[in-house]
């Protein structure tokens, strides 16, 4: 979640935009907690079998939980090497994020049955998606330019800034009471950030700051998620948010290709190849996978899994792309404390929730 003020003045001007979409993901699992809640309440009770059913039942679960949480991870480092191919993809990041988008919501339309649930939405709902979805489209041009004037792993460490942002917002978009529990946990990161920004070339200073405001842009719209997804399905309510952000993005297009003549919106082969598996193996197949998961795996789980995201996508770039050798040592120390955070914030909300109230 703005992407063509981001495209200016890049210390890596020469090197493409990049492509992770924390935020997507994060919206996207929010989907998956609803229908896996939804399909939990529709379960017979145990009790109400047979013995030998209950047994076979039990190792059907275990079967099924091994294999979900294969599906899960799987899911969660595709969304990290979402990184990687947008580094390789040739084009600008708003055409980048025009043609995923575009792409993207035709594959789920193709998911959806019918078009009942449309039908059975009102206007109101509509709106609401929409608005999502122009909000998530800021986020991503937001992040590609984060990643355009740093880099891919600077833009990741950002991005685990979210539950922080979110600790702040949920209050006041959800009219809730404010967890201190959370927004001390949250505070905790700012150390962290504060490593890296003296560990990383000044140049990359407005890639920080543009990857946060990409990270806050993340925590808005999926608090609105959660406040309007029970309103719909999650399949309409993602073409909704998709198709949204594509017309959003089409409408800027003209002004961004009058700052930028020279820049190109049709994608090579080799790009437009890149471009599906970005946006069919990495966005649709990746929302099928964390789905189904879903129904078999705990929150306290799945959280924790998708807690490895920044994990998978830093590795991947200090991997493929060799950005190990623009960073310091102290970097990667910043980076060490905020995934302490990160990954204790399940581990607190589980031991929170069995405190009696």
């Amino acid at each position: 979640m703005v992407k063509t003020c981001a495209s200016q003045g890049s210390p890596k001007a020469a090197k493409v935009s990049d492509a992770t979409d924390t935020t997507n993901n994060r919206f996207l699992f929010l989907f998956f907690c609803a229908s896996a809640k939804i399909r939990e309440n529709g379960q017979r009770h145990v009790g109400d079998n047979p013995p030998s059913e209950i047994r076979n039942r039990i190792i059907r679960n275990r079967v099924s939980q091994t294999r979900a949480y294969l599906e899960l991870h799987l899911a969660v480092f595709l969304w990290g090497f979402t990184a990687i191919l947008g580094d390789l993809i040739q084009l600008s990041a708003l055409a980048l994020v025009w043609w995923r988008v575009l792409i993207t919501s035709i594959s789920v339309l193709f998911l959806l049955r019918n078009g009942l649930t449309f039908r059975s939405m009102t206007r109101r709902n509509i709106g609401q998606y929409a608005i999502v979805g122009v909000l998530t489209a800021l986020h991503w041009l937001a992040f590609y330019g984060a990643i355009k004037l740093s880099n891919a792993s600077i833009t990741l460490v950002c991005m685990a800034t979210c539950a922080f942002f979110t600790s702040l917002i949920e209050p006041f978009l959800l009219r809730k009471k404010m967890n201190w529990r959370e927004l001390l946990l949250g505070a905790l990161i700012i150390p962290g950030m504060a490593l890296i920004v003296q560990n990383v070339d000044v140049k990359m200073h407005l890639g920080i700051a543009v990857g946060l405001l990409s990270s806050l842009l993340a925590a808005i719209f999926s608090t609105l998620n959660k406040k309007w997804i029970d309103n719909a399905e999650p399949l309409p309510i993602t073409f909704i948010e998709m198709s949204s952000a594509w017309l959003f993005l089409s409408a800027v297009l003209p002004f961004f290709f009058h700052a930028e003549p020279d820049a190109a919106l049709l994608p090579s082969a080799k790009d437009f190849l890149l471009l599906l598996i970005l946006s069919l193996l990495c966005t649709t197949l990746t929302w099928v996978l964390a789905l189904r998961a879903m129904k078999h795996l705990t929150a306290f789980a799945s959280n924790l899994t998708v807690n490895l995201e920044p994990v998978y996508g830093i590795f991947l770039a200090w991997l493929i792309l060799g950005e190990e050798k623009e960073l310091s040592p102290g970097f990667y120390g910043g980076v060490a404390l905020i995934l302490v955070v990160v990954f204790s914030y399940p581990y607190f909300n589980k031991t929170a929730s069995k405190k009696p109230s």
